[in-house]
């Protein structure tokens, strides 16, 4: 049978990984697939570098939209990145009736609508495996090994520098900004982490998650967003000595919630610093290491865990893709696995809770005046605002110092609330500087 000819646009890391692994197991994806995977042209500015990688076995151009132009190509895999000329080439190769093969998360968070939408009146498959959690097969298990089940809700350590920085910080007690540059000596950090850090990252691969799942739209644009700069290291050792782990999670729930016509349902999506149990298996994720938690109806909890990123780990999911594809290459596009799980004419543009109505527990640090009354004061404010505390530890003063740390774990309460009591108490004359609010999930539901 003629081999599957694939056009690979871009051969950095994950390119030349691919086509490593491609070539190293070509016997055994080949047995899989049902016939020949092959890339037939590369495109890259850098043709000594696609030289070095291929030699000499694809053709090889700077001029990406010659390949996605090739009637020769069945398949174009991007891995260039980025939003600009990334969703150019996607869209030009769908509009010639090639299949798209992508690790983009960030193309597909903010222009994915479209780029379907493309898809299915051209009638070709964009998969896109690669994008979230690089090697752990997260997209395959919520678009189809999950599809008995009504997704109750994901959370996910889906940055693997962040993580890392992390888990540093809370073994070695050091500060955040000294992880950082110790990230970047290593390799786990960018030397422009701020994607990373800021928690864009997560909320890309989030977006995605979320519409798989949930059968909405691509959403980035509403995704609660906050990232780990700020953290302190003393919040860590403080998290620890109650039972807690704190990562960097992205997490999405369906949620009920109140709308004109009575209760309705709505979905969260936010990113951020979370504190979670120290028994529960996610919270032991360390490094740089990726794990995804999800809770169905039917199957109950079940997580993915591996490797979010790297040139093998990554790769491994483009050629799944590969494989999938070829596997279906001449089906009817009607019977093939939706881009989003559910048929495009059920996908539904649900609500996306606000982050002032989320409901979930708190961690409150606050640094304060020694002297009597003070927790009177900040407990009336609190129930003023029915936030009731389950766990409170308060750190003994060192000799001479006129202030100390108050830490409050809080019951479940509305953001809106915490908010509002938080302005209340920083406005105290004995509470000497802002304070710290961290979230708290249990992950137990």
């Amino acid at each position: 049978m003629k081999p599957i000819n694939v056009g690979l646009l871009g051969i950095g890391t994950v390119g030349g990984g691919t086509f490593k692994v491609l070539a190293r197991n070509e016997s055994e994806i080949t047995r899989r697939a049902g016939r020949q995977i092959r890339i037939g042209a590369v495109a890259d500015r850098d043709l000594a570098l696609a030289q070095r990688i291929t030699q000499g076995k694809a053709r090889l151009t700077a001029d990406a939209f010659s390949v996605v132009s090739d009637p020769e190509i069945d398949i174009v895999v991007e891995l260039i990145g980025g939003c600009g000329v990334a969703r150019e080439l996607v869209l030009a190769a769908i509009n010639n009736g090639k299949h798209v093969v992508t690790a983009n998360k960030a193309l597909l968070a903010i222009h994915g609508n479209e780029i379907f939408a493309a898809a299915q009146r051209a009638g070709v498959m964009v998969a896109f495996e690669a994008a979230v959690a690089g090697g752990i097969p997260i997209i395959k298990a919520l678009r189809e090994g999950l599809s008995a089940n009504r997704i109750q809700w994901i959370a996910g350590i889906i940055n693997g520098t962040t993580n890392f920085i992390l888990s540093e910080m809370r073994d070695k007690g050091l500060p955040f900004d000294v992880v950082l540059k110790e990230a970047q000596r290593l390799g786990y950090a960018e030397a422009d982490p701020s994607f990373d850090i800021a928690g864009v990252d997560a909320a890309h691969k989030l977006t995605i998650m979320a519409a798989i799942a949930f059968g909405i739209p691509m959403q980035f644009d509403k995704v609660h967003v906050e990232g780990i700069a700020k953290l302190d290291a003393v919040d860590i050792k403080y998290a620890e000595q109650l039972g807690y782990r704190i990562k960097l999670l992205g997490i999405t729930k369906r949620v009920s919630a109140n709308g004109a016509d009575g209760i309705t349902e709505a979905i969260e999506l936010r990113v951020h610093p979370t504190l979670i149990p120290s028994r529960r298996l996610i919270a032991n994720v360390e490094g740089a290491m990726n794990a995804v938690l999800v809770q169905g109806d039917a199957v109950g909890a079940t997580l993915y865990y591996g490797k979010g990123a790297g040139a093998e780990p990554t790769a491994s999911a483009v050629i799944a893709d590969l494989v999938d594809v070829t596997r279906m290459h001449t089906a009817d596009p009607e019977q093939r696995v939706p881009h989003l799980a559910f048929q495009p004419d059920a996908v539904m543009d649900t609500t996306i809770l606000p982050m002032a109505e989320v409901e979930t527990r708190y961690y409150l640090r606050l640094a304060v005046s020694d002297q009597p009354g003070v927790l009177a004061d900040i407990t009336r404010i609190l129930a003023d605002r029915q936030i009731s505390i389950e766990a409170m530890i308060q750190r003994e003063p060192v000799e001479g110092e006129a202030q100390t740390d108050i830490i409050m774990l809080t019951h479940r309460t509305r953001e809106k609330h915490i908010d509002a009591a938080i302005a209340l108490i920083e406005a105290l004359a004995v509470v000497k500087s802002r304070v710290i609010r961290l979230r708290l999930e249990e992950l137990d539901r």
